[in-house]
């Protein structure tokens, strides 16, 4: 319909009007005035605008650069004429808006199918495109306006549809499709997911499989059958034509992982029919060397001393040099070895946990280097710096005047020094002067010392926790001692009664993980002092700052070495290879990489990872399971998987939840025990595995020594069963053990001890019997399962020198609950089991994690002879467990973590 509007000629006189015309037909708009005549674009024309007069309008509209003023008309034609303007205008605008929505439906529509077609999957990269390409504009008119449809030339259904889908939450939609399309590749792929590997897929491998999203975790559980997933997942890329096999990567963390999953992927693809020779396998540090070559031109050369423990001899001779030729670091070397090694606890804390018992004044607290048992850490620090510098002190001797009244005992100073005939107090204070807030009456005593000190003229030095926190307190020390005529004279060697000093070679180890943690997160030397300058005023300042003043000449002469040597070592092959990727310096042009244990990567491989799919299009799967994560020594970083979106973006998160190795039994126990640390992530595991009598058993011994004769013992009534028939033979017609150890040296022992000499098959028939620590056994599955050594103490299980706390200024996101990896590992050597695992431990020194499986899930302790013993968790700390003693009021119950823990209780409470 046309219609038109222009001045009356009445109009034009009252007005003054000259002649004009607007003609308006559908969304056709032409205006006629004196200057021209003109067409306006609807997409570009604003809306017109109406200034109401007495009885006449004024409407203006603004074309271009001019703007033409319309007048003649009465109130009611100009508004008539700017409202049907400005519904055309809307129109126009709704039905260019509908033609977007449309023809962005239409063409997303058909692009999903393309997609399931060449990719396989409907990814994020996919998704965010097509939402950056969805049009912009007011939905509500476009579903207001019947005419759309009409005037497209579609039906009004077409345009509802496009509106809903454009209106939709594109990955909600996305995902339903997704879904549906996993379906149906299982059912039409289900004789390839039954054949592709021994056993056919499980409904949750398959999707894994399926899943082709730009990025994908797998939480994988321990025995899931994560290898056959990647094994299938480069199958099936391959038999739906998806990825080229010279386009697809798996990397894995050591050489013979990737040698397994190279052999598997042959092994079970070829006999398919499946072009699998170009499907690659390598190593990340593999990967880097070539990288780096590609890159510079120059392959670099990898230092002869990495491996086999060879780096831990070459940190040697560097700290060796180092204090051969220079003082002051031989002077910290020592100091942090024997003095700062044992660290001191938050403020107000400083006497929990005491570890040992002075029978003489009968308190329990912290035994010093020279013998004597201190009430705090701070007096216990101090004391061994002064042993360390050969200073004669006495601790706590009664002042040499009487102090006694009606409301004061004899006073005992902290440190009297013989040779001067000086008192040296320590108080618990801050940079304040305040002491703890529970310190009730703390300051009086502190006034009342001093007042002591001043009323008989003795001399009083003191020293303040605060002062120590920063190292303060030794410098004034020194400065005071040295003034009153006190020579120190630093000697390591110095015969001691104490507990045995950290050794050179665990604080060598310490240093080489902090070295692998700084370069793997590419952290310089001013970086880490400003990470110390955050611990100001806390009680590590003065420790990590002593540490760094002996890591960074350490460092320094580790890269000379390699400098030197013209090599690199395996940081600087994965950052270097990262740098290269990252710059664009070259590309492999890998499609589809898949990550196997993923747990444990560092921040560099993580880093190497990320650039190897920097690309759009391009696909990263990676499996781990972070309750196994377990080589934080090695640079691992929890959280590349606990905050997997942080590193590589938004993406899918799958689990593999039911496994096939460990029996139901054996799964909720370690689940339970794993996941007492929140920040693992959760699932929930399924066996498919059966069932078998006594899945964990728990045997004490008397002494250490006893451990071979308990394994030798178990391994006898087990090939005893095994010759009967009573226990089944595996698919090798052998029944598998292994023996796990916590550390080397006790595995060594138990192998001279337990394997007879010249009798084959390890001496006992029917059994295939290997020796591994946990570590080594990641990967690894028996039928039986023995772990020795489940005892506390520092080189028990759990082990409490593991993580030294400076490894937080290399890692500071790391683990915060206590013994975090010690937990995992445990899991580790409890998941290795088929049918049953052995748990060994000494009674009395029965290990904390031990002791929580005896309280959460009633597992027996039993002795040699079989017969249940009285290890029963101690109902006060949680963390030891009662053991008989006798006083002299006759036999009573006492924790075994004593003098931390002073519970007793009578022997006939056990009943009760």
């Amino acid at each position: 319909m046309s219609w038109c509007w222009q001045p009356t000629n009445f109009g034009k006189r009252v007005t003054g009007a000259g002649d004009w015309q607007v003609v308006l037909d559908g969304t056709d708009l032409r205006l006629r005035d004196a200057e021209a005549t003109t067409t306006a674009d609807m997409v570009e024309l604003a809306d017109p605008t109406f200034h109401r007069g007495i009885f006449w309008g004024t409407v203006t509209f603004e074309l271009g650069t001019r703007t033409v003023r319309l007048a003649g008309l009465r109130n009611r034609g100009a508004a008539s004429l700017v409202k049907a303007v400005k519904t055309a205008i809307g129109d126009h605008r709704d039905l260019l808006l509908a033609a977007e929505v449309v023809a962005w439906a239409d063409a997303l529509q058909a692009s999903i199918e393309t997609q399931f077609a060449v990719k396989g999957w409907l990814t994020r990269d996919f998704r965010n495109h097509w939402r950056s390409a969805r049009p912009e504009g007011d939905l509500v008119a476009i579903l207001g306006n019947p005419s759309l449809a009409q005037r497209l030339g579609v039906q009004q259904d077409k345009v509802r549809d496009a509106v809903v889908l454009w209106n939709a939450e594109l990955r909600d939609y996305l995902s339903t499709l997704n879904e549906r399309h996993l379906a149906k590749e299982a059912m039409a792929g289900k004789e390839f997911f039954d054949k592709v590997e021994r056993s056919p897929l499980t409904v949750e491998q398959v999707r894994a499989v399926v899943c082709l999203d730009n990025r994908v975790q797998v939480i994988a559980s321990a025995g899931s059958g994560k290898t056959s997933t990647m094994v299938a997942k480069a199958g099936y890329v391959l038999h739906r034509s998806l990825v080229p096999a010279e386009k697809i990567l798996l990397l894995a963390f050591n050489t013979d992982a990737a040698q397994e999953l190279e052999q598997r992927i042959r092994d079970r693809l070829v006999p398919l029919g499946l072009d699998a020779a170009n499907v690659q396998a390598k190593t990340f540090h593999a990967l880097g060397l070539e990288i780096i070559g590609q890159a510079t031109g120059r392959k670099p050369s990898l230092a002869p001393w990495i491996n086999d423990g060879a780096d831990l001899e070459k940190l040697k001779e560097i700290v060796e040099r180092l204090r051969g030729t220079e003082a002051k670091f031989r002077k910290q070397w020592d100091l942090f070895r024997l003095v700062l090694a044992r660290g001191l606890p938050e403020f107000g804390h400083e006497s929990d946990d005491p570890t040992d018992w002075d029978p003489n004044s009968k308190s329990a607290g912290f035994r010093t280097l020279q013998g004597e048992v201190v009430k705090s850490h701070g007096e216990r620090l101090i004391a061994d710096w002064l042993f360390f510098n050969g200073v004669s002190y006495v601790y706590e001797r009664p002042y040499e005047h009487e102090t006694v009244d009606a409301t004061h005992v004899q006073y005992h100073p902290d440190f009297y020094y013989p040779d001067i005939n000086v008192y040296h107090e320590h108080f618990a204070l801050d940079r304040n002067g305040h002491p703890p807030p529970e310190f009730t009456g703390y300051l009086d005593g502190v006034k009342w010392k001093r007042a002591v000190h001043r009323k008989f003229g003795t001399t009083l030095m003191e020293t303040t926790m605060s002062e120590l926190w920063d190292g303060l307190a030794l410098d004034r020390l020194s400065e005071q001692l040295t003034a009153r005529g006190i020579t120190l004279d630093p000697n390591p060697d110095r015969p001691g009664f104490g507990p045995v000093p950290l050794k050179d070679e665990q604080l060598i180890r310490i240093f080489r993980t902090f070295l692998i943690h700084v370069k793997s997160n590419r952290l310089g030397d001013g970086q880490l002092r400003e990470r110390v300058k955050a611990w100001l005023g806390t009680p590590l300042h003065f420790r990590h700052s002593v540490f760094l003043n002996l890591f960074e000449p350490i460092r320094a002469a580790w890269e000379q070495e390699l400098v030197d040597a013209d090599v690199i070592d395996f940081e600087d092959m994965l950052t270097m290879s990262a740098d290269h990727l990252e710059a664009g310096h070259w590309d492999a042009g890998h499609e589809l990489v898949m990550v196997d244990e993923m747990q444990d990567a560092s921040h560099a491989r993580a880093r190497l990872a990320r650039a190897l799919v920097d690309a759009p299009g391009r696909m990263l799967f990676a499996v781990g399971d972070d309750w196994q994560s377990i080589n934080g020594f090695a640079g691992a970083d929890l959280s590349v998987m606990t905050d997997f979106a942080r590193w590589f973006g938004e993406g899918e998160t799958l689990r593999l939840e039911r496994t096939f190795r460990s029996p139901q039994s054996i799964c909720n126990v370690s689940s339970n025990f794993v996941l007492k640390n929140p920040a693992q992530l959760p699932k929930h595991v399924v066996s498919s595995a059966p069932e078998y009598s006594s899945s964990i058993v728990a045997v004490a011994v008397q002494r250490v020594d006893q451990y071979s004769r308990a394994v030798r013992g178990h391994l006898d009534k087990l090939s005893d069963r095994v010759r009967s028939g009573e226990t089944p033979t595996g698919a090798c017609g052998l029944v598998t053990v292994l023996v796990l150890c916590r550390y080397r040296k006790l595995l060594h022992e138990l192998q001279a001890a337990v394997r007879p000499k010249g009798r084959s098959n390890n001496g006992w028939e029917g059994l295939d019997i290997r020796f591994h620590t946990i570590h080594g056994s990641k990967g690894l599955e028996a039928d039986y399962v023995i772990i020795p050594g489940l005892t506390k103490g520092a080189y028990g299980f759990p082990s409490t020198i593991v993580d030294d706390p400076v490894l937080h200024l290399a890692m500071p996101a790391g683990d915060v609950f206590p013994l975090a990896e010690e937990r995992r590992l445990f899991y580790v050597a409890l998941t290795r089991a088929k049918r049953s695992v052995l748990l060994l431990t000494v009674a009395g020194k029965e290990s904390p994690f031990l002791l929580e499986l005896v309280r959460d899930h009633n597992i027996a302790v039993l002795d040699a002879s079989g017969k249940a013993t009285s290890a029963i968790p101690c109902p006060a700390c949680k963390k030891g467990n009662l053991v008989p003693r006798t006083g002299k009021f006759g036999p009573f119950l006492g924790c075994n973590q004593y003098p931390a823990c002073r519970h007793t209780q009578k022997p006939g409470k056990l009943a009760e």
